[in-house]
This record gives C-alpha cells, sequence and structure tokens, in this order.
C-alpha cells in the first residue's frame, strides 16, 4: 500500500449539499473516536507493504482536530508505517480555521499540501450552503498560508449553483487563478437525496440550475483554466504542471491504499473494504471484533468496469492492456460510434475522452460495462 487515508467525521455545521459522514456533536466521545483511529492505524499497518507515497487528512472538517490531536495520529504513523521523505500530506481545511496558529501547526507534523474548501465567492450562496465562513476568510486564509511557506494549496469550488450565471462562475475562476494557488478542484453541484438542499429545492426555495447551464459552466472551466496554465488530468481537476494530487490520483489510477476512520474505503487490489458509517459502533468495536468494517472481492466484470469508469475520467485515458480481455464486437462497435460523434479518441493502447466527451464521461463508461 503506498496511499493512506484517514477520515475525520467531525464538522461544526452541516452544509446543505453534503451527504459525507460525519457529525456535528461530538465533543463526549471525540477524544474516544480518536483513540479508535489510532487504533485502526495500528491494528492495519501490516497491511502496508511499502513505504507511504501520500497520507490524506478528509472529512468532515481534518482542521477541526487540534495541534494534541494531529500529533498523536502522526506519531502513530511514523512508528507503524514506513513513510517516504517526498511524501505528499494533503489537509483538508476549512477557511474558518486558518490562522497563523494553526498553520504553524500544521506545517510542524509535516503537511505540505493543503486543500481549502472555498466552494463559492459569493456570500449570499455561502449562507444558504450554511458554511461557516465568508468569501474573506478564504483570501485571507490562502495568502496567510502562502506568506507562511505553503506552496502547494488546492482550492474546491462548486458550479451549477441555483441562481449562479455563467458570468458569477467565470467570475470565481478568475478570483481563484489570481490567488497564485496551485490546484482547482471544481464540481457540478449534485442534489442528493438525504440533505437539505434537497429538501430546499422539493419546497421550491432554491431553484437548480438547468443542465444546459451546468454545460456551458462545465466548458467555461476547461478554457479558463487551460488559459491560465492548469492542465485537466482528471474531469474535476485540475493543476500547474507538476502539482497533481499524487494521492487522488492513485485512486483514478486503481492503485493499492488503505482507509483508516468511521465510512473509509480501502482497496488492496483485489478487494474493496469500508467502515461502518457510524461513529459509535466504530468506536466501540476496532480492534474488538469485526462488526466495524465490510468487504467484498471484486468480480472480473466489477474489476473491468471500474477500470473503464475511472481510467476515461483522466487525462491519462484507459489502457486497454490492463483489461483482462478484449473488447467484443459489439462493445468496438459502440466505441466506434462515441468516436464519430467526437465523444472518444482511440490511439494505439489508450482510449481518452475529448472535450466534448467529457460532458458524457458517466454515460459513455456505463456503454461499456459488463454485467455479471
Amino acid at each position: 500500500m503506498s496511499g493512506l487515508y484517514l477520515h475525520i467525521p467531525f464538522c461544526r455545521k452541516r452544509c446543505t449539499y453534503c451527504d459525507f459522514h460525519f457529525s456535528t456533536t461530538f465533543d463526549n466521545y471525540r477524544s474516544s473516536l480518536i483513540a479508535a483511529l489510532v487504533r485502526e492505524l495500528i491494528l492495519r499497518s501490516p497491511e502496508s507493504t511499502a513505504p507511504l507515497q501520500t497520507i490524506y487528512f478528509g472529512g468532515g472538517t481534518p482542521s477541526i482536530l487540534t495541534s494534541a490531536e494531529l500529533g498523536h495520529i502522526f506519531e502513530a504513523v511514523h512508528q507503524h508505517y514506513k513513510v517516504t521523505s517526498d511524501c505528499e500530506i494533503s489537509f483538508e481545511a476549512n477557511p474558518e480555521d486558518i490562522n497563523q496558529k494553526n498553520l504553524e501547526a500544521w506545517k510542524a507534523v509535516g503537511i505540505n499540501r493543503l486543500s481549502i474548501g472555498l466552494q463559492t465567492f459569493s456570500n449570499e450562496d455561502l449562507l444558504w450552503m450554511n458554511r461557516a465562513h465568508q468569501v474573506k476568510d478564504g483570501l485571507d486564509g490562502i495568502k496567510l498560508a502562502q506568506n507562511l511557506g505553503f506552496d502547494n494549496i488546492s482550492v474546491d469550488l462548486i458550479y451549477g449553483l441555483p441562481g449562479q450565471s455563467l458570468a458569477a462562475w467565470e467570475a470565481s475562476l478568475a478570483a481563484v487563478f489570481e490567488l497564485g494557488v496551485q490546484h482547482l478542484s471544481a464540481y457540478c453541484l449534485t442534489i442528493e437525496p438525504k440533505t437539505a438542499l434537497n429538501h430546499l429545492v422539493r419546497k421550491k426555495k432554491l431553484q437548480p440550475a438547468d443542465e444546459v447551464l451546468q454545460s456551458e459552466q462545465f466548458l467555461s472551466l476547461l478554457d479558463k483554466s487551460k488559459a491560465f496554465g492548469f492542465e485537466q488530468y482528471e474531469i474535476s481537476n485540475f493543476s500547474l504542471k507538476g502539482f497533481h494530487s499524487k494521492h487522488n490520483s492513485s485512486y483514478w489510477k486503481f492503485e493499492p491504499y488503505i482507509g483508516i476512520g468511521p465510512s473509509a474505503h480501502s482497496f488492496d487490489g483485489e478487494k474493496r473494504r469500508w467502515n461502518v458509517r457510524n461513529n459509535t459502533t466504530y468506536t466501540k468495536n476496532v480492534g474488538k471484533n469485526e462488526t466495524w468494517f465490510d468487504c467484498e472481492y471484486l468480480s472480473s466484470n466489477e474489476y473491468r468496469n471500474e477500470q473503464i469508469l475511472l481510467g476515461l475520467r483522466t487525462i491519462w485515458g484507459l489502457d486497454i492492456r490492463t483489461l483482462k480481455s478484449e473488447f467484443t464486437t459489439k462493445e468496438k462497435a459502440q466505441i466506434e460510434e462515441f468516436t464519430l460523434l467526437g465523444w472518444l479518441c482511440w490511439e494505439q493502447d489508450q482510449i481518452t475522452l475529448t472535450q466534448e466527451g467529457k460532458l458524457h464521461a458517466d454515460g459513455i463508461a456505463a456503454a461499456l460495462f459488463r454485467l455479471d
């Protein structure tokens, strides 16, 4: 295993659009959950057969962690895992948590890449999103991080917001690129069933953006990022040369990784494993029994389908040499149809999406899936 993911399931507020696993009421079990996370780190360390090349703190909100809690986690990592000297250590941070004291603590434990959740440059949007920061907090936080020596900073933005015009989205993009960050993750807003956003939409308190506008915003994203020297190396991820997210790239390249914490997923090259989405069950049972996780071996078709889905999302494309069986005549005909539509490019052993094809990525992959 060359990658380690740690899920920190704590948040101060519940964003209206989020369906990730987290809790906003965790003070009474905070220390016990951190202890359980450390127990899992130690318990699963034999799975790490190679030095860690990436460590990623996600959530939830990792930036809620105190310096003592971070120190406890990193102590376990360094005692039980080998870590490369140039390991990419990413840390998701919300703007309201970014201050000089925290930045210095993060740098002291070895964090060398920040992923900052700006989401939007509209205070009005931040309000209905139920975010805990304002636009100025994000701008000030990024500048402070840069002044303190962080030179690998990623920003998250969301497009396709209710009421967000193409001009407003392009203004947000311009503002990001002016910040001098190295990486941008831009996601189209999705309305998940069990979220406050879904409730607001059903009650007609918010009007979702139409698909045509979302497509226009996505194509504008491609043009603007390219103009500022950013390479789109995955559908939603853009970076300057040399600043791809090594950790997330390992997911898309189908490489093994260990996931630690409640709801965290792992992959060892043959099977998927996922921890329970319940903080109490996780905390009580880690290391005591096996009721805190499940796993499944991928069938040959499931393995192939995931290779297609993930490979087509990236700049590297799908390497057909890695597939365990050749395309059938029907599948080749489907690929040829997509190629004639201008959605796919097949050169030698690589199949990649064109710019137009990126608008149809999931549908193209699904059309090539095999069912068990």
